[in-house]
């Protein structure tokens, strides 16, 4: 099968992907954003055609090089793993006949107020919500709906730009910061009290053949905005064997029908408190942050390769073992500038050292990210533990126990 992967080189983890679909058996051909020799001598040798464009979100000068590559040899299936490439990609590969996430169901995993509609008319429960440019329309729907609101990017991914306003004058000044009024579409929708968590998938024709639940600690508007919290998240393997899963895990299946979800990963983030479990959004798309990572060493699986076999040949060639918990947590700098130095690292090394599956800790002098950059950012220990709540306990351990100096 000859397949065409969508920016192989970044984020790092992309790789990732064009190993499995080699791995798998298929001849896999790329187009990206950088020249082939940036792509270094592994992936080069993975690759049988490359194809450099200034950017693969261009759906224009996307489809003209895809259009070209599938008149010398058809591309059989065409992916794209990053957000902003699941639209543009869908399109191309729509308008050329290849088989794959179609248009609409892209288009609805991208548009939050669009997404929400089709799954309330599905049944699923959703949080109330709109989009639009107007700010009456806005601060109408403000009126209807009361206070907290959260305010975010009409396409945006997880908690990039995402804003909670708890009144109406807070609520005018961000909107004229956004544009809104000024051609800037932005969703609009009712606050959710709860706890906060993500269901990811692979589906073959729609039918979930892996599946992963993990868990926030604290939500992410907090984690993205609060620099004395350590920030996890953390992935169970209770999923099977916890009853409380299963309203989860068959929300999921009607959210992957009601968009018309194949063969595909998905990305599902879910709210749980005292109205019940709410639906948040999903992306027919893997998670970010690199969760796929903890997946693989939970469940002594390689899920980049599943999700190869899944598109090449419609079927899995591994089950998840369950055997371990696995989580990561964020070490923040005291402050914004230079790394300084780190305290308690041994101490977390000697007690937990068996159980740490990497980290990442930059040099002392490297300068530091903000807070909002997200979970790794800056200095992070990923570890993984056969009992959840031991796991847990561990990382809130650490993130007592290091400290990460700013110069």
């Amino acid at each position: 099968m000859h397949v065409v992967f969508v920016e192989p080189r970044f984020p790092g983890n992309q790789k990732d992907f064009v190993r499995g679909l080699r791995e798998a058996g298929a001849d896999v051909s790329a187009v990206g954003e950088a020249p082939l020799e940036a792509l270094g001598p592994e992936m080069r040798a993975w690759l049988t055609h490359y194809e450099h464009v200034g950017s693969v979100c261009d759906e224009d000068e996307l489809g003209r090089v895809i259009g070209w590559m599938h008149e010398r040899r058809p591309v059989e299936r065409l992916e794209a793993t990053v957000e902003a490439h699941i639209l543009p990609a869908a399109n191309v590969r729509e308008s050329l006949g290849i088989p794959g996430t179609s248009s609409r169901t892209a288009y609805l995993c991208r548009d939050k107020p669009a997404m929400k509609e089709a799954l309330r008319r599905a049944g699923v429960s959703t949080a109330r919500s709109m989009g639009g440019a107007d700010e009456g329309a806005v601060l109408a729907f403000a009126n209807e709906v009361g206070f907290p609101l959260i305010v975010k990017p009409r396409s945006g991914a997880g908690a990039s730009g995402t804003y909670r306003v708890d009144e109406e004058g807070e609520l005018r000044r961000l909107l004229a910061r956004l544009g809104v009024g000024r051609g800037a579409d932005v969703a609009v929708e009712e606050f959710v009290e709860g706890h906060e968590a993500f269901y990811d998938t692979l589906t073959i024709g729609g039918v979930v053949v892996h599946d992963f639940m993990t868990h926030y600690y604290p939500n992410v508007l907090e984690a993205m905005r609060t620099r004395d919290v350590s920030p996890q998240f953390i992935t169970t393997n209770r999923i099977e064997s916890a009853e409380a899963y299963n309203e989860v895990r068959e929300m999921g299946r009607r959210v992957i029908e009601a968009l018309g979800i194949e063969t595909s990963a998905t990305h599902m983030e879910w709210f749980f408190g005292e109205k019940g479990l709410r639906f948040s959004e999903i992306g027919c798309r893997p998670p970010g942050v690199r969760a796929w990572d903890l997946y693989c060493a939970a469940n002594d699986i390689d899920l980049y390769r599943e999700w190869a076999m899944c598109v090449v040949h419609g079927r899995t060639s591994q089950e998840a073992s369950r055997r371990y918990a696995a989580g990561i947590i964020t070490l923040r700098p005291e402050a914004d500038g230079r790394i300084g130095g780190y305290s308690g690292l041994d101490e977390i090394e000697d007690r937990f050292g068996e159980w740490i599956i990497d980290m990442h800790i930059p040099p002392p002098g490297t300068p530091t990210q903000p807070v909002e950059a997200g979970y790794m950012a800056n200095a992070w220990i990923r570890m993984r533990h056969p009992d959840y709540d031991e796991l847990r306990s561990m990382l809130d351990a650490v993130g007592r126990a290091v400290t990460v100096r700013a110069a």
